[in-house]
């Protein structure tokens, strides 16, 4: 487990979502800073910035307004300064294609929306305490989809 802060970014347009995402890794008791955008779009835009502190986890949803979730993992893919970024699909939804699409275009993990709360602080602890630099090394298809 890290000591440092973490730095993450969410970007779901459920804002019901959004403060349960939050509260969850608070009660978790890791230290984290969480930035929060509602869209795809705002998101790049924030990224774009000079001098922009990046996160060391983004989580992304998928099925959001102005820009998809996987249109949004499609530019940071492409962009050298933010290609490198940890990248966890956070999706209501698993169908095959989106996990074999979000797969793919680079994301490091895909993790569903648990449905209940304590669920969620538990899978969102145990993401946030991964070796990331091992974790996307041995990336494939049997261990993308994430299961607590």
């Amino acid at each position: 487990m890290t000591t440092k802060l973490l730095n993450i970014i969410l970007a779901d347009d459920d804002a019901d979502d959004r403060e349960l995402f939050k509260e969850a890794i608070k009660e978790s008791g890791l230290e984290a800073n969480i930035t929060m955008f509602e869209n795809g779009s705002n998101l790049i835009k924030h990224l774009r910035k000079p001098g922009v502190l990046l996160p060391d986890i983004l989580f992304l949803d998928l099925n959001m307004p102005c820009m998809s979730g996987v249109d949004c993992l499609n530019h940071l893919k492409k962009e050298s300064e933010l290609k490198d970024i940890a990248i966890v699909i956070y999706s209501t939804f698993s169908s095959d294609r989106d996990i074999e699409t979000t797969f793919l275009a680079g994301a490091s993990i895909y993790l569903n929306k648990p449905n209940n709360f304590q669920t969620l602080k538990n899978i969102l602890k145990k993401v946030l305490q991964l070796d990331w630099q091992y974790q996307t090394s041995i990336l494939n298809r049997n261990n993308f989809l994430f299961r607590l």
